[in-house]
């Protein structure tokens, strides 16, 4: 029992079963005490009387034996008829100790009869002094020691008479176990109660791992009974619960105020109207004396909900052992807020963070990082400028889940750090899918702008009128949004440290719309009259480059999946990747055959040179998309053999 917090806290009932303790051994102490007196009376006044015969009460008792054989061994008479003895001061101070131990608890149980005692003492100090120093008066060993003096008391009566108030204290509150708990002169109606409390201590009790704590004990006085638990081994952590009519009270201590907020949100489902955190000092209780205090009330309507919300306290007092230990080593991954975050998560699915910090804490993490992915984060880099701040959480969140699971369950602790590093390399490929996901929306640009173009082609083959402004302004427009994507990747990239591989191909993709701009341009440029042999080879390069696009955005797509496992993903990329070189291929027949029939036939300067550009152009745009197609087969199989 914390006994200096719980009696700052005002809750003094609770301290009787344990002041009931200390009052008996210190009876015993006491009678050995006062026996050792006599021996040494004894052997001061008959020096041949047998020596000191006491080791075997000594031993039971944990007092020291040497002390107190050399008091009796070479105890003397001297002037005045005194008895003088070395350790005799110490044994005066000893005897008046456990008379105020005594004295406490009879006090504690009945304060008048503890008066009465306290009285009793002082007069007997007054007739027969203990003193201080290394001898006392002959005449006051009697008085001491003896069963009455001349007006009828006696230290030994004293100590009696407390001996008898006392076993009659420990018959009233004779202890019993309950579900684990040490409880004391409960009534009929409080043995549920306590029960619901410790429901909630064995569930997750398990969750502690062998840390010292979560001690509970329960008696009633008067009108409520009182519930305390001493949850780790901090002097100031406690939580008492007072269980009324219609209300369950709640006060909780603690060094560490975050910890404390932190306790108060564990109840969302339950309307507790809680205190603000109070600062208070007591000597020898947290840092400079300071503890923090906060109050819960919590009335309900019925014993069922009253044991629910008993059932909650005490099933949330384990995620509060080394709660500020392990919210200050997933600082070191994740913010503040994110580090209390995953710690209320693991509270609320009864996970727990002790698993997490008994298998390294930190260097679990560290280590899934060194083997892992040693190229993609730093020393000391923090997770979430990685992989993201959700995606951190979520890890760290699985951190603590498999740490958990391994040791209920026995695992092994390399199976752990396996399926750690696991998943800290998936996290890794879902920012890399992410940033493919990026190309999926380029390639939805490259498309727009070939399409744009045949539409133009089209138009101008049917004499229809095709605008030439509007077509070079809407492939300006794509391509500097397509721009801004790309820097907004490549700053993604640099942010995540991603594979710089994805970087490549953003390039890839970037050069394929420049050349579908630069092509839009040359488009806008070309005689309103084209002969009809050459639309022909330009229509099939622009069909070319919108199946490019659209082969682009489903490896992208596919490739993005790939790091999941699914086999038909990986398939339908690579599949995506041959129709990008097949597409290729065709745009340089198509663009071969443009270039033979302006070469071979009779065309003005201006249609066979605007022609023969746009259709390089075109062509180019797919040798763009066909080296982007094999930067993306190297990283499927890159990824895949992984």
């Amino acid at each position: 029992m914390k006994s200096a917090i719980v009696e700052r806290l005002g809750q003094a009932d609770l301290l009787l079963p344990s002041l009931i303790g200390e009052a008996l051994a210190a009876n015993d102490r006491v009678k050995l005490r006062l026996s050792v007196l006599q021996a040494a009376a004894r052997r001061a006044t008959e020096p041949s009387s047998p020596g000191f015969d006491l080791a075997g009460e000594c031993r039971t008792l944990g007092i020291d034996q040497a002390a107190l054989e050399a008091l009796v061994n070479h105890a003397s008479l001297s002037a005045g008829n005194r008895i003088s003895a070395p350790g005799l001061g110490s044994l005066a101070a000893a005897i008046r100790d456990d008379m105020a131990a005594m004295i406490r608890a009879v006090s504690a149980g009945d304060p008048a009869e503890g008066d009465r005692a306290a009285e009793r003492l002082a007069a007997i100090q007054t007739a027969a002094p203990f003193g201080t120093a290394d001898d006392i008066a002959y005449r006051n060993v009697a008085r001491l020691t003896g069963l009455s003096d001349g007006d009828g008391d006696s230290l030994h009566r004293l100590v009696m008479d407390l001996h008898k108030a006392i076993n009659r204290l420990a018959a009233a509150n004779a202890e019993e176990i309950i579900a684990g708990a040490h409880v004391y002169a409960l009534g009929p109606e409080d043995k549920a109660a306590v029960e619901a409390f410790m429901r909630g201590v064995n569930a997750t009790e398990k969750l502690r791992f062998g840390h010292p704590g979560l001690a509970t004990m329960a008696t009633r006085v008067g009108e409520r009974l009182t519930i305390q638990n001493d949850i780790g081994e901090t002097d100031a952590h406690v939580v008492v619960i007072t269980v009324e009519a219609d209300a369950v009270a709640v006060t909780y201590t603690d060094v560490h105020p975050p910890r404390a907020r932190f306790f108060t949100v564990l109840f969302h489902d339950f309307s507790v109207a809680w205190s603000g955190l109070e600062r208070k000092s007591a000597a020898g209780l947290g840092d400079d004396g300071a503890f923090y205090l906060v109050s819960g009330r919590f009335a309900f309507a019925n014993n069922d909900s009253r044991d629910a919300f008993l059932e909650s306290v005490g099933a949330s007092l384990v995620f509060l052992i080394d709660w500020n230990k392990a919210r200050k080593v997933l600082r070191e991954w994740v913010p503040k807020s994110d580090a209390i975050r995953v710690l209320a998560w693991a509270a609320r699915h009864r996970i727990g963070h002790r698993a997490f910090l008994e298998l390294g804490g930190s260097e679990l993490v560290a280590a899934a990082i060194h083997h892992a992915t040693p190229t993609r984060i730093g020393f000391g880099e923090r997770l979430d400028r990685v992989l993201g701040r959700d995606a951190a959480v979520d890890f760290l969140k699985t951190v603590l889940r498999v740490s958990t699971e391994a040791l209920l369950h026995g695992n092994s602790v390399r199976l752990a750090r396996d399926r750690i590093e696991a998943a800290l390399v998936g996290h890794l490929q879902r920012v890399d899918s992410m940033l493919l996901a990026i190309m999926i929306r380029q390639a939805g640009l490259a498309r727009e702008i070939a399409a744009a173009i045949g539409c133009f082609l089209a138009q101008r083959a049917a004499h229809q009128t095709a605008d030439s402004a509007a077509l070079t302004e809407q492939a300006r427009r794509i391509e500097e949004k397509a721009d801004r994507i790309a820097i907004e990747a490549r700053n993604e990239i640099a942010r995540f440290n991603a594979d710089r591989a994805i970087e490549q191909l953003i390039n890839k993709a970037e050069d394929a719309i420049d050349e579908l701009e630069q092509a839009a341009f040359v488009a806008s440029l070309v005689p309103s009259e084209i002969p009809t042999e050459l639309i022909q080879p330009l229509t099939d390069l622009c069909a070319e480059a919108v199946a490019g696009a659209e082969a682009l955005a489903i490896g992208a797509a596919a490739t993005a999946e790939v790091p999941e496992g699914h086999r038909v993903d990986s398939e339908d990329a690579v599949a995506a990747v041959g129709r990008l070189i097949d597409i290729e291929h065709q745009a340089d027949a198509a663009e071969r055959a443009a270039t033979a029939r302006i070469l071979t036939g009779a065309f003005n300067l201006n249609t066979a040179l605007s022609v023969l550009e746009l259709a390089r152009a075109l062509e180019r745009s797919t040798d763009r998309m066909a080296a982007f197609g094999h930067l993306l087969r190297e990283h499927i199989l890159a990824d895949l053999s992984a």
